[in-house]
Order: C-alpha cells, then sequence, then structure tokens
C-alpha cells in the first residue's frame, strides 16, 4: 500500500461481487472533512477484471440505519445540500417515485435540486421507451410526472423527499429534517448495494493506515 498526497491506494483481497475476479478489487480511500458533514472518507471500489465500480461516502462515527424526511415545498429548498449513501434508498413520497440500489449503485455529495435531477433522468428514460414502444397510458403518466417535478422546482408543489439507509451514511442537511429509526420491516425490505461491509472496511482501513 502506499499514499500520494492524501489518497491511499490499496488491494482488498476479495472476489468481484459481479464477475467473481479472484485477483482483488482495487480500493482509493480519501478521508476529508466535508463542508456541512463532518469527516468522511470516500471509498471506491474497482473490479480490474470487470471493471465494476462504486463509490460511497463513510462517516467518522458510525451511526444506525434511520430515515431522514424532508417536505420541499420552496425554490430555496432546491440548494439544501446532501450526501446520499450508496446503501440508501430514495423516495419522493407523493409522487410514489423511489430509486432503490443496485450493483452500480454510487454515494455521492449533492443538493436537492440534484436528487431531483437523477428522479428526472430516470423519468425521461422510462419516457423515451414508452414512445418507442408505442404505450400511450405509461406516456400520460411521464408527462404528468414531469409536469409535477417542474411544480417541485418552481415551488408549486411540495413533496416528501426521503433517505431511507440501513448503513446510516445517509444525510439532508435542513434544520427541520425528522429522522427516525428504520422499522424491523424496513431494514428486512430496503436492500444495502452488493459492497456495503467492504466499503465500511475499506473506511476504516484508511483511516488506521493515516493514524
Amino acid at each position: 500500500m502506499f499514499q500520494s498526497g492524501d489518497i491511499m491506494k490499496s488491494i482488498i483481497e476479495v472476489d468481484c461481487i459481479i464477475c467473481s475476479y479472484s485477483d482483488g478489487l482495487e480500493m482509493l480511500a480519501h478521508t476529508e472533512e466535508i463542508a456541512y458533514f463532518g469527516e468522511h472518507t470516500q471509498v471506491t471500489l474497482t473490479c480490474p477484471g470487470c471493471g465494476w465500480r462504486q463509490t460511497d461516502f463513510i462517516p467518522a462515527e458510525s451511526r444506525e440505519g434511520n430515515c431522514a424526511s424532508y417536505f420541499i415545498n420552496n425554490t430555496e429548498d432546491l440548494s439544501i445540500r446532501v450526501i446520499r449513501g450508496s446503501a440508501c434508498t430514495v423516495r419522493l413520497v407523493e409522487l410514489d417515485l423511489e430509486v432503490r440500489p443496485g450493483s452500480h449503485s454510487m454515494g455521492y455529495v449533492s443538493n436537492i435540486e440534484g436528487v431531483l435531477n437523477r428522479f428526472q433522468d430516470v423519468i425521461d428514460m422510462v419516457g423515451r421507451e414508452a414512445a418507442q414502444e408505442g404505450e400511450q397510458e405509461a406516456i400520460k403518466k411521464i408527462v404528468n410526472l414531469t409536469g409535477a417535478m417542474q411544480s417541485i422546482r418552481d415551488g408549486n408543489l411540495g413533496v416528501t423527499l426521503e433517505f431511507l439507509d440501513p448503513c446510516g451514511h445517509s444525510m439532508i442537511m435542513a434544520e427541520n429534517v425528522d429522522i427516525r429509526p428504520l422499522t424491523e420491516d424496513e431494514l428486512d425490505d430496503l436492500p444495502v448495494g452488493p459492497a456495503a461491509g467492504l466499503m465500511e472496511a475499506g473506511a476504516a482501513q484508511s483511516r488506521d493506515d493515516s493514524e
């Protein structure tokens, strides 16, 4: 292992969870103070065999799984900062929209507008598929969802944003965020992505090596 600046590079001796590549995964870990969020370690795992890649942001202090919810009701809310961990399920409750972590789920630092943009990207993708297949009912729903998303951005429609994170890595940085523990049913139902344990181990290894 060696250190280049404050980026730690190493090999994690585990098989790839996607292609079973057996010579280890490459890990980059960088610990820093993120404004408004405190100390986090950004961990990126990469498989040399298939190119699978995953990034997460691990807080220095361990946290229990939780649900953070915030009601978006004006344009100023769009600038509120967020951290979304790679194991986090994101919901827009009143629109019945949900994005769950998959095998390529990435953690990111953004704001609420960025979260809405990611939802809109998925809506647009589904809309293109519906248009190609001529599914008129689906197209109508997509048009309505797109209109609702624009109304949220314009401050004319309120919606509840939820971050449900079994690993406790995700945060919505606003004063009136509601934070509650996840229920047993939620913990049983929510996916965590394929590499949650590896990310935690990589972050801990990086901090140990930097001391």
